[in-house]
């Protein structure tokens, strides 16, 4: 399947698919219940009626996508959900709907029969969704997967290979390599590797080949056929280099393979006046919003804590953020008060002996990040963005981690797409990974992808999916 930018983030078409199919199935859903429970005006009935039926079913598919994307229908991963997993999920989230949809019904229409005629609607939608996966899937089977030739051979050419053949989103068939200067070594008997006395264009037109991939870092002194790259790109073959294809088949921008080049003219870095006004003001509608609904959590968590352990109830540390300006955090505290009595700081591991009993559990719900929805008002952090780390450790992985300060461009957030897409980090090689996820935030960032952020934040925390 095809991989689209849909405002600034890379999108699969068969998520696309599912989306619309689910929207359709929702509203039709929605349009039965009424027609069941005679509340589609007939003829005698005005326009406005009929207007103000469509409006609802409209909203009924709206809120019921969003229960499919919270628990986490739409969440594009390394491996695909398998058929049990999705009905699972899908049951939760359809179950919610039609509790909610039963109680609105019966402060409208009580008295009528509305649970049965639910029922029948959300069995229609489980069923209907079941089918949209399985026929998006069969779609995929028959239309086949778009044919590749990789050029390069070495380690990185190996890499692209094993993502292709792995990453259900991104599959596609390797039909061979174009060896430049790199060296061979490493290849399997079963990989076609083509002579270069044959041009890129005649293998093109030869094999169907249908995208290309230029996964060599050197490309200077000849090694790569520069000639023949773009006569293929002028006949209309996509290319992409090595930092492209990974940003769309992992969303993340790899470092080591990274020129600031790249960087410089490549589309993202969208921090304009307009995109600016937009994230603040989504940031302070958003915060006060989960202010209110998580203010009874909040009052129960600094009770429990003031009883698990001794210390306080809020921690504050030193943390660094837009612009590399220091600002103080605000967590529940999760740890022993002494967790750094000899004041060197340490990376937090799983498992982490120094963590409470109540600290472990307000940890993997994210619960202790709450206070910082303060911070968010106070403009010092964003919803989303980079975790802001301590001083010390951005003083060390600046000296080892390329481009490192970019994630500064940007406000930290109290969650981000490194925390939805990759597990606990407790060393420099997993900040290293994160960093990656962080670089693809602070040059796709939008509107959209901050609310899909936030959206993947619910799946995370209801399946444990990812981690801080």
């Amino acid at each position: 399947m095809r991989v689209f930018r849909l405002f600034h983030h890379h999108v699969a078409l068969s998520t696309l698919l599912e989306l619309f199919a689910d929207s359709l199935l929702c509203f039709l859903a929605a349009m039965f219940i009424a027609s069941a429970l005679r509340m589609v005006p007939g003829e005698e009935g005005g326009l406005a009626m009929q207007s103000g039926m469509m409006w609802l079913a409209g909203g009924f598919a709206a809120v019921m996508l969003l229960l499919y994307s919270f628990v986490g229908l739409y969440r594009s991963g390394a491996k695909p959900m398998g058929l049990g997993t999705i009905i699972q999920r899908a049951l939760l989230a359809i179950v919610v709907g039609a509790y909610v949809t039963y109680l609105l019904l019966e402060s409208v229409a009580g008295g009528s029969p509305g649970g049965y005629v639910v029922g029948v609607a959300m069995l229609y939608l489980l069923t209907g969704l079941v089918v949209v996966r399985v026929a998006v899937f069969m779609v995929q089977k028959a239309v086949g997967v778009p044919r590749v030739l990789i050029v390069g051979t070495g380690a990185d050419a190996q890499g692209v290979a094993r993502d292709l053949a792995t990453l259900r989103r991104i599959e596609r068939h390797v039909v061979g390599f174009y060896p430049t200067s790199e060296s061979a070594e490493g290849m399997r008997p079963d990989q076609r590797v083509f002579s270069r006395e044959r041009s890129i264009e005649e293998l093109v037109a030869e094999h169907g080949i249908d995208e290309i991939i230029v996964a060599a870092r050197e490309q200077r002194g000849g090694g790569l056929p520069m000639d023949q790259l773009l006569a293929c790109r002028i006949a209309g073959t996509p290319i992409l280099d090595l930092a492209g294809f990974y940003e769309r088949a992992r969303a993340e921008v790899p470092i080591d393979s990274l020129k600031a080049s790249w960087l410089i003219y490549s589309q993202g870095f969208v921090q304009g006046p307009a995109r600016k006004a937009a994230k603040r003001a989504f940031d302070v509608v958003t915060s006060a919003a989960l202010l209110v609904l998580s203010s009874p959590i909040m009052l129960l968590t600094a009770l429990v804590i003031r009883l698990d352990s001794p210390g306080p109830i809020i921690y504050r540390q030193e943390r660094v953020g837009l612009g590399g300006r220091s600002f103080m955090c605000l967590k529940f505290r999760s740890m022993t008060v002494d967790a750094e009595k000899d004041g060197v700081a340490r990376w937090a591991t799983q498992n982490d002996a120094r963590v409470t009993r109540v600290g472990a559990f307000i940890r993997k719900t994210r619960i202790d990040e709450l206070p910082q929805l303060l911070s968010v008002l106070r403009g010092e952090m964003s919803m989303v963005g980079p975790r802001p780390e301590r001083p010390s450790f951005v003083k060390q992985l600046k000296e080892q981690i390329p481009f490192y300060d970019l994630r500064h461009s940007v406000k930290p957030g109290v969650t981000g797409w490194a925390q939805v897409r990759y597990s606990y980090g407790a060393s420099v090689e997993d900040a290293r990974r994160k960093h990656q996820y962080d670089l693809y935030y602070v040059k796709n960032n939008s509107l959209f992808l901050d609310v899909l952020v936030l959206i993947e934040t619910v799946s995370v925390v209801l399946f444990r999916e990812g981690s801080r």
